[in-house]
């Protein structure tokens, strides 16, 4: 039940010793969900807590009973199974011949020496 849940997580943030009202459940409720709950839905909720023993009733106020404080126990994980990695052997490609040839570098011809001046 949805209500149950919401009054539970009230009664955990506002912790009073001797048990929270109606009114102050509402309230919380109100500002922190933004939710309204209705009387009759309210009551429902607290008699079926009672009922589960969930909650326990304290004059005109409620509060978790131990068992209902300790978180649910969690569960394990499975084990995981232990997977082989394989090893890819990786494929050499073949170098020579994806290398681009670079165009061979031209030559210059040597400067002729300039002839000496007549005088």
């Amino acid at each position: 039940m949805a209500t149950l849940a919401i009054i539970k997580e009230c009664l955990l943030a506002l912790n009073d010793r001797s048990g929270s009202s109606l009114h102050a459940m509402n309230k919380w409720i109100e500002s922190e969900k933004k939710v309204v709950i209705k009387k009759h839905v309210m009551k429902a909720a607290l008699k079926t807590g009672v009922e589960n023993g969930t909650l326990v009733p304290v004059k005109a106020s409620y509060k978790l009973s131990p068992a209902a404080k300790k978180p649910a126990p969690k569960k394990k994980p499975a084990p995981k199974k232990k997977t082989a990695v394989k090893k890819k052997t990786a494929t050499k490609k073949k170098t020579t011949a994806t290398k681009k040839k670079t165009a061979p570098k031209k030559k210059t011809a040597p400067k002729k020496k300039a002839a000496p001046k007549k005088q």
